[in-house]
């Protein structure tokens, strides 16, 4: 018997917009794109939960919501829908553990803020800015802070998935604190640049923001296309480029009024080796959807296969 039900969405990324420390302190802007994980949990009077497989920390997710929230019913089912692969920086884990609480909360008539959903997530995880409504800045490690920097700009976001993949756990265990250090001068700047940019639509600074972060990583995250991409961007007159700072994945972007994103993608097709693949996507603002309350779009994502 079903006591109540709740459906959430949370979007994908592609990677961070930037991402560093800030007075000693890890954080990042996330890269929210219209793709997501769909959640839904449906409370049952049956003792027991029945949850998907090969998804720990959605699971994980699930029970520590179960402890905060302490719902009178006894078991239930959790259901989680995505084709976002792993360990490349599309932030999946983050969306299906963020989805999965914002649709706990829903089905126990106790709704969660943005707030609550990322304290609970970062204790299984480092988890990305995108469980915040528009683009946020996060101290992802602890969450000990937030702050909201502007709604999405509408911008295009070619991402450049070349496959592979970074365990993303053992990654963030590392100690990069040196690297940290060195780079504390450049993060400020991305920083800066990006509140300056979401202040006063300045897009190319935006652009500008987010190659100076992807660059400077290199030091911590060798990733072998970066060069490659940038030059091509360079030569479509992109924005600039931003990269997943714990993954593979690489995006260009651009000015979605200016530019034909497809035609775009198009020329970096022909240019690059065919193992890498190309999928055109909308920056969007992060935070949770709820298709069934039409309170914003239902999560129809671009109809494409990841591989």
């Amino acid at each position: 018997m079903r006591t109540g039900q709740g459906r959430a969405a949370v979007p994908a990324t592609c990677g961070e917009l930037v991402q560093g420390s800030l007075d000693g302190t890890p954080c990042l802007v996330s890269c929210p794109i219209n793709v997501y994980s769909v959640a839904e949990v449906e409370l049952s009077t049956q003792d027991g939960w029945q949850v998907p497989v090969g998804l720990p920390k959605a699971v994980a997710g699930l029970y520590a919501g179960l402890q905060a929230l302490r719902p009178s019913a006894p078991g239930g089912c959790l259901r989680l829908h995505s084709e976002l692969p792993r360990g490349r920086g599309y932030g999946s884990s983050t969306a299906d553990l963020g989805a999965t609480l914002y649709a706990l909360g829903q089905a126990c008539g106790q709704p969660l803020e943005p707030h609550q959903v990322a304290r609970l997530a970062v204790t299984i995880e480092p988890s990305d800015s995108s469980l915040f409504p528009g683009l946020a800045l996060f101290d992802h490690r602890r969450g000990s802070f937030c702050e909201v920097l502007g709604m999405a700009p509408p911008l295009c976001v070619i991402t450049i998935d070349p496959g592979g993949e970074v365990d993303t756990l053992a990654f963030n265990e590392l100690d990069h604190q040196t690297q940290l250090r060195r780079l504390a001068g450049e993060h400020r700047q991305a920083f800066e640049l990006l509140r300056h940019a979401l202040r006063s639509n300045d897009w190319r600074s935006l652009g500008e923001a987010a190659t100076l972060s992807a660059r400077v990583h290199q030091v911590i995250l060798h990733n072998p296309w970066l060069e490659q991409v940038l030059g091509l961007a360079r030569a479509v007159d992109a924005l600039g480029i931003c990269r997943a700072h714990s993954g593979t994945l690489l995006g260009v972007l651009l000015d979605g009024a200016h530019a034909d994103a497809r035609a775009v993608a198009d020329y970096l097709r022909r240019r690059l080796p065919p193992q890498l693949k190309l999928y055109v996507h909308q920056l969007v603002d992060g935070g949770p959807y709820y298709p069934d309350a039409c309170t914003r779009p239902p999560p129809m994502g671009v109809g494409l296969k990841y591989n």
